[in-house]
């Protein structure tokens, strides 16, 4: 059975349920999707009469395999689809990658816990929280953290035994009164995770409580005439003020909210999230997302939303967004203000996407220019080099390609403007000359190439290079003459020993400095030309081998073997099918012929 049958066959076993899919190449899987109607969405990729676009077109030519799982609710979908985005990281799939890797404090899980920066989140039971857009920030945050409270930096293992044994000894941090000495019991265990209670409010973004805590030590220390201490209880109370007034405000009345906004182009979408508890924005994230199939503003939104929720550990209720979205997520409100706090919110958050955008697509354009610049720039010197009339924006090279006489073959690639246009490049099979003879493959594939555009009437290159020396550079000159257009085109052979540069009618070659960038352009050229006739010559060697094996099996004649290697390619693919699989291709009768012929073939060689 082939293997588009073996898919529709399959097709049509998959469950009308809820539930996610998985498609799968040759290598693992390609692509995961959810769905509340299992086989009427993968059914959906194979109709005929959708307009897919090209992206998703190559996505379902890769396509070898399906597996599903069967879930009770769309929501429950919707999850599971995330959780396999992120543990298969699949090809086809939107990431959440751009090559970061934010900060984050960190509560280390351990007796008298330290709070520290890091990078990496472990799954040791530790707290972390962020992540935070730059150092810089999340520094501001942990400096406010060790001033107010004194916690220790030391990694040492402050087990109970091991205190109780006197294993350690104060630092210089208790002596200047930045740590209060766990190590040596000084402090209890109680009070210290009061501390660090406070701490995990402040990282949420609920001051209040800490807040509360030194105006009540404040109250308590001057009351006790300690106003030393009161003192100090009020710059700590001053500090958290300051934080909280630096932090961006909106409204005393808003909550617990999420905002998410998008905005998007052809191929990029840029996503920016703000994170809001008691009136405060207190962490906010912009993304640029690279779309791989086209997808949809509301289904980059929503894999955003539950990716970043996640990450940063939010549990409000509310979503505000800029584009109508729906979440099969239980105890989920999402709305879209037109007035109000909750308006101007949202649209701070379209701002700073939409910075994001214009920032990304002018950086795009200022390479997008400088890109053409450079090209501009090799391509004068170039013409300098070469001491051409024209300025060489479009460039062919030929090259050919035979083994000991076999299957001669030549290539023709095409640079614009400095760059590859593979559409332009082409083959040739060499049809009028018997042997391995160079030159006259050259000749006739110089001829054949400038016949057609003279005919078709499409523009000429302004430079012709030549794979070879001498030789095959002087039949490619004479096919210009006979043409007539010898003196139109500039032309010139490259000579791979010492890369040295020929001209027609020149007995000594121009040699141009190996550092030069008109040099490694020609290079460049010479080496694809190369490379596009070797791999042409290979699949026509490899055709010819396998079509002679072929046909050399009584029964089997040249149009049955054309018809197997226009199909599979190699006989190990042909050996790889069943008899009912052959017979579905040739017919039974040489279908058995095959069969039994393979089976010998591999008896034979064991």
């Amino acid at each position: 059975m082939a293997a588009n049958e073996k898919l529709r066959e399959k097709i049509s076993h998959l469950p009308h349920r809820p539930g996610i899919y998985k498609f799968f190449d040759d290598e693992g899987i390609i692509y995961v999707g959810k769905a509340i109607d299992i086989r009427k969405r993968v059914s959906s990729y194979f109709n005929r009469s959708a307009q897919h676009n090209k992206k998703t077109l190559k996505l379902i030519s890769k396509i070898k395999d399906i597996e599903f799982t069967i879930v009770d609710t769309e929501a429950d979908a919707f999850l599971l689809e995330n959780n396999l985005i992120k543990q298969y990281q699949p090809k086809y799939n939107i990431l959440l990658k751009d090559g970061k890797t934010y900060p984050y404090i960190c509560i280390v899980n351990e007796r008298f816990p330290r709070v520290i920066s890091t990078r990496n989140k472990i799954n040791d039971g530790s707290r972390y929280f962020g992540p935070y857009p730059s150092g810089t920030t999340m520094h501001i945050v942990l400096d406010l953290i060790r001033t107010l409270y004194p916690l220790r930096t030391c990694t040492y293992n402050l087990s109970p035994e091991n205190i109780a044994a006197g294993k350690f000894k104060v630092c210089l941090e208790y002596h200047i009164g930045n740590c209060k000495g766990p190590c040596e019991d000084l402090i209890d265990e109680t009070t210290y995770n009061q501390y660090i209670a406070q701490i995990r409010n402040i990282l949420s973004g609920n001051l209040s409580i800490a807040k509360t805590y030194f105006k009540e030590r404040m109250a308590e220390a001057a009351a006790d005439y300690q106003y030393e201490q009161a003192h100090r209880y009020k710059q700590k109370l001053d500090l958290l003020e300051d934080y909280q007034a630096k932090s961006t405000v909106v409204s005393n009345t808003l909550s617990n909210i999420d905002v998410f906004t998008i905005t998007s182009n052809e191929k990029c979408a840029f996503v920016n999230y703000l994170k809001v508890m008691n009136g405060s924005i207190i962490q906010t994230q912009s993304l640029e997302l690279h779309k791989k199939l086209d997808e949809s503003d509301e289904e980059l939104l929503a894999t955003v939303i539950v990716q970043l929720r996640h990450e940063f550990e939010s549990t409000s209720r509310e979503i505000i967004t800029n584009i109508e979205l729906t979440l099969p997520l239980d105890n989920i409100t999402i709305t879209q203000p037109q007035i109000g706090d909750k308006r101007k919110l949202l649209n701070l958050s379209l701002k700073n996407a939409m910075y994001l955008r214009k920032e990304r697509e002018g950086r795009q354009e200022q390479n997008k220019s400088l890109g053409e610049q450079r090209e501009l720039r090799v391509l004068e010197t170039l013409k300098k080099d070469l001491r051409l009339t024209e300025l060489p924006r479009q460039i062919e090279c030929f090259d050919n390609s035979n083994f000991q006489g076999d299957n001669p073959v030549a290539s023709m690639v095409c640079f614009k403007n400095g760059k590859p246009s593979k559409k332009d490049y082409r083959h040739f099979h060499i049809k009028s000359v018997v042997g391995p003879n160079d030159f006259e493959s050259m000749y006739e594939v110089v001829t054949r190439r400038y016949r057609r555009l003279l005919e078709e009437k499409q523009p000429l290159p302004q430079l012709i290079i030549i794979d070879g020396g001498k030789g095959q550079l002087s039949f490619a000159v004479q096919a210009l003459k006979d043409l007539n257009l010898w003196g139109q085109i500039a032309i010139v052979g490259i000579a791979k020993r010492l890369e040295e540069i020929f001209y027609p009618g020149d007995k000594l070659p121009l040699y141009i400095d190996k550092k030069s960038e008109s040099l490694k352009l020609i290079q460049r050229l010479r080496n694809e030309a190369h490379r596009f006739a070797i791999t042409f010559h290979r699949s026509r060697r490899d055709a010819g081998t396998l079509k002679t094996e072929l046909t050399d099996v009584k029964g089997i004649g040249p149009t049955t073997a054309d018809a197997l290697l226009q199909k599979f390619r190699s006989v190990k693919k042909l050996k790889e099918l069943t008899l009912a699989e052959l017979t579905e291709e040739v017919g039974q009768r040489k279908a058995q012929i095959l069969y039994d012929y393979f089976r010998s073939s591999e008896e034979g060689s064991a």
